[in-house]
């Protein structure tokens, strides 16, 4: 068994999820591998352990459905051998808000956000007790473009990321790393299983590629890491100027442009 913290990933079983199985085993991490599909993460889980001789346990989990939800938080509160928290489970819709239907959406929020900041909540104290561990949490480049037409998507893409930032200046003085990692188009399941053809898009960028890119950002220490914008610079300007607008908000006074006409 490793000496090094156990990694415990959300939908781990294809696509970004498991190309992060494989790159911690890699590293000689044991791993939790949380899913839906039983058969491919026992598939998985047998490669690794003969590929990598770590150790994997499996645990088969819906966690829009609390039963299953409330079993992964347990284990991440209860094993103390977890120091690392993949969020990666996530989903899309297609169509416009108004030709999805509310279940839908409450489905993809349940998944996108609820069960997401559920696990972090549920490793995140015993973590700041150690004054160690990491908390990976994957959002998007949608949640910060609603021009792309992905309402819903976006906006819980969006929220991981304000969470992830939050998180981050909340407990990173305890020892604690959290890194949002926003991809763009990457060549997932997730396409198929929202029905998304993703041979109408025209740039896609490969899974190990994303994944590979992310864990140099994890060991730089990046608090966001985005692996498809090809100048940093813009981001450190977009939060320059977000700092520059939060100097000009005075909580008392209202702006001259609304007040009432004399």
């Amino acid at each position: 068994m490793s000496t090094r913290p156990t990694v415990l990933i959300t939908g781990a079983s294809t696509g970004i999820g498991a190309v992060y199985a494989e790159r911690f085993a890699q590293r000689g991490h044991d791993l939790v591998l949380v899913a839906r599909d039983q058969a491919r993460l026992d598939a998985l889980a047998a490669r690794l352990r003969s590929e990598h001789n770590v150790g994997i346990e499996v645990i088969t989990a819906d966690l829009t459905q609390l039963s299953d939800l409330t079993t992964v938080e347990a284990r991440l509160r209860d094993d103390a051998r977890i120091g690392i928290l993949v969020n990666n489970a996530g989903a899309a819709l297609s169509g416009n808000f108004i030709s999805q239907s509310t279940d839908s959406i409450a489905h993809l929020v349940a998944l996108n956000t609820t069960a997401l900041v559920r696990l972090a909540s549920a490793i995140a104290p015993r973590l700041a007790k150690a004054g160690v561990g990491a908390i990976i949490n994957i959002g998007s480049v949608v949640g910060l473009a609603p021009e792309f037409g992905m309402s819903v998507y976006g906006a819980t893409k969006a929220f991981v990321l304000f969470l992830s930032q939050g998180l981050s200046l909340e407990l990173s003085p305890q020892g604690v790393y959290v890194q949002a990692v926003l991809p763009a188009a990457t060549r997932t399941q997730i396409w198929d299983r929202s029905g998304i053809d993703i041979n109408t898009l025209n740039e896609v960028m490969e899974v190990g590629d994303l994944v590979d890119a992310a864990l140099v950002g994890f060991d730089r220490r990046e608090p966001v890491t985005i692996p498809p914008l090809q100048q940093a610079e813009r981001w450190d300007g977009l939060q320059a100027a977000r700092h520059g607008l939060l100097e000009q908000i005075r909580q008392s006074v209202v702006a001259p442009r609304y007040q009432p006409p004399v």
